[in-house]
């Protein structure tokens, strides 16, 4: 009786199951990647559907595939690095198929006086740097900055207020 560990032929044109497992653990090893990420990237290379849920499965198991890992990562970086504010990380990680769950214990990597320290550093340097003598005008602009960036609007305000005019 054949496993799915076994299987060998595919239909042609179709990857078999340890090339696709093989291609699928290179991808996982390069980057932190989520079950969504891994299942689009195996079906973008044709392989048998039938194949796609043991592998990742099997994936999950050799610790190829952790979300809470993920969501770490991700959250922490997209804060440190491009400087995104909670909102826009977890409609990110929302996007990226992550459960409620993973979600909450990613944006634990977030210190909360580093994140306050980096929204009034960036409303302070986004106001001094918008050009115009109205500032209400630079306020406004400023304002939307940080909330493309994901910040959240009642702490833009509160750093807002103490911005000189």
């Amino acid at each position: 009786m054949k496993t799915s560990n076994d299987r060998t032929t595919s239909k042609p044109g179709r990857l078999d199951y340890k090339e696709t497992k093989a291609r699928a653990e290179r991808y996982c090893a390069y980057q932190e990647r989520t079950q969504k990420e891994v299942r689009d990237k195996l079906y973008s290379l044709q392989a048998d559907s039938n194949d796609i849920e043991p592998i990742i499965s099997e994936l999950i198991t050799a610790g190829f595939i952790n979300e809470v890992r993920f969501a770490r990562q991700f959250a922490g970086g997209k804060f440190r690095i491009k400087k995104w504010g909670r909102n826009k990380i977890v409609r990110e990680m929302k996007a990226k198929g992550l459960s409620s769950a993973c979600i909450n214990e990613g944006l634990k990597e977030i210190d909360e006086a580093d994140y306050q320290e980096t929204l009034e550093a960036l409303a302070k340097n986004k106001f001094e740097s918008t050009p115009g003598t109205d500032a209400f005008i630079r306020r406004q602009k400023t304002f939307r900055f940080l909330a493309n960036k994901g910040y959240e609007s009642d702490l833009i305000s509160g750093v807002m207020a103490s911005l000189d005019a």
